[in-house]
């Protein structure tokens, strides 16, 4: 790295390399991301809160463990921004609610203690939609979120704080977690890689949960070699979550090289057609012709179901959130206002806690939920999540990874479509079914749309448990493509 080039601008692999090497201090790096941060935050808004001095504890201990001659870990010394539905101890956790304006858990969630044990200092927590519960992060009960790009636009949603502050130089890497596109649709958005793990791959204890049949905590960061190392971390059984997977986790960095020589890809014909914006549509037939070059043999392949995703998961989510909300009543913890019987104390407090998207999915989720509306709308949306799945495992017989744009559109105005909800939700309509499914998928920029130079990203879907895959092909890819401009916020660094 040039000595004249900002700390700020490097990907984690980089500083991991100038930290072992004892060019550079863990303190030293942790105050440069600071200075970026004062430098950039009042233009995007990517976090709720800052933790200066959590953050340089951490790395004078990671400092001190080096003196003494001690290894505090691979990656140690690498500042981390953290989305603010992961409980952390100590520290506010708002999942982006005025009902948690002043929550401070008295624990952290386990994908947190990771992050400690690994040496990350922890820079603070991301803005998101309230709850996880949208596409742009403007359903954050605080601010919205601008993305880097350009600060008129949103920078997806509902992880968008974490691709915000990664795509801005803010931190070289971060943790979102994807309901139903969370962590896919940012970092598409934003020009950054973002990885959904396979569900129960990543522990949920100590995340607020959402739809917990959907939930997983995964890494946003400027390349697949970063990604791979963070979700190395990440990963692991862990016994206080019931659906944490028993599975070893293996080196998701040690086969990125193994290219996509023979390796079968079929491209979702549903994902490609009427909707897709001009210009993704083209970035992505680039990519497709690249991969082929490699050495990929690739295919078109029908998923028939992928049409009706929208539909399963605004049924299944906001039954689950119905549920998983309840908990929030005034009575244990976060906003209460008081009345005089708890009735209207819990009606009170959810009425001035929750914001309009989040009663929306409430509502919704009551309603499927009902008696005499069941079978009709949940246990139906069930049946067609299930059939969603078989259709994956037929995909799954003359393929290895799956592709589609991740979104199929560039970024959009902020305030272009908070009035129409359901346009909102179609934003999602890529990644939906990989939620659905249970399994993995990761998206990596593939270069900016000439109608309007906001950044493109290509999808890629694996099976269960196959990070592996998805990492190797999209790394291939992404050494052929090079380097992607730069967002508009970067300027010219010197």
């Amino acid at each position: 790295m040039s000595p004249a080039r900002p700390l700020w601008t490097s990907t984690a692999t980089e500083l991991i390399a100038l930290l072992r090497s004892g060019e550079l201090s863990a303190t030293d790096l942790t105050r440069s991301l600071l200075d970026r941060i004062e430098e950039v935050e009042g233009d995007v808004r990517a976090f709720i809160t800052l933790t200066p001095e959590v953050a340089l504890a951490k790395a004078k201990a990671v400092d001190d463990a080096r003196a003494r001659g001690e290894d505090p870990g691979p990656i140690a010394g690498v500042p981390v921004a953290v989305k603010d539905i992961i409980a952390t101890r100590g520290v506010r956790t708002t999942a982006g609610s005025k009902i948690l304006h002043n929550y401070v858990p008295p624990y952290s969630a386990t994908v947190a203690d990771r992050l400690e044990a690994a040496g990350l200092p922890m820079l603070g927590k991301t803005n998101l939609d309230e709850f996880a519960m949208g596409s742009s992060t403007e359903n954050s009960a605080w601010v919205p979120t601008h993305n880097p790009w350009d600060l008129d636009r949103v920078p997806g949603g509902s992880s968008g704080g974490s691709a915000a502050a990664v795509a801005a130089g803010e931190a070289p890497w971060s943790i979102g977690t994807d309901t139903g596109g969370s962590i896919r649709q940012p970092a598409s958005l934003s020009g950054v890689v973002g990885l959904k793990p396979t569900y129960g791959l990543v522990s949920r204890s100590g995340l607020i949960a959402f739809a917990s049949s959907l939930d997983q905590a995964g890494p946003f960061a400027r390349t697949v070699a970063d990604v791979a190392l963070l979700l190395g971390v990440m990963a692991g059984h862990d016994p206080r979550d019931a659906t944490s997977l028993p599975n070893p986790v293996p080196d998701y960095s040690a086969g990125l090289a193994g290219g996509v020589k023979g390796l079968r890809i079929g491209v979702v014909s549903q994902l490609m057609g009427e909707g897709v914006q001009s210009g993704v549509r083209t970035r992505i037939e680039e990519s497709i012709a690249l991969l082929t070059k490699l050495g990929a043999e690739v295919g078109e392949v029908s998923l028939p179901t992928f049409d009706l995703g929208i539909d399963v998961y605004y049924l299944i989510a906001p039954a689950e959130a119905s549920a998983n909300l309840a908990r929030f009543d005034g009575v244990r913890y976060g906003l209460r206002v008081d009345a005089e019987d708890i009735v209207k104390m819990n009606s009170r407090t959810r009425a001035e806690g929750f914001g309009a998207e989040v009663k929306r999915r409430i509502m919704l989720g009551t309603y499927a939920l009902s008696a005499g509306y069941y079978d009709a709308y949940y246990g139906k949306a069930q049946k067609v999540r299930t059939l969603i799945i078989r259709d994956f495992a037929r995909a799954y017989e003359n393929y290895d990874v799956l592709l589609s744009p991740t979104s199929p559109t560039t970024a959009f105005g902020i305030g272009e479509k908070t009035q129409d909800p359901l346009t909102m939700y179609l934003s999602d309509v890529c990644t939906v079914p990989t939620s659905l499914a249970g399994a993995t998928a990761i998206s990596i920029p593939c270069g900016v749309a000439p109608e309007d130079g906001l950044p493109v990203g290509l999808q890629l879907m694996g099976k269960a448990l196959d990070e592996a895959t998805i990492l190797r092909a999209a790394y291939a890819l992404e050494q052929e493509l090079g380097p992607m401009p730069h967002p508009l916020l970067w300027g010219e660094p010197s």
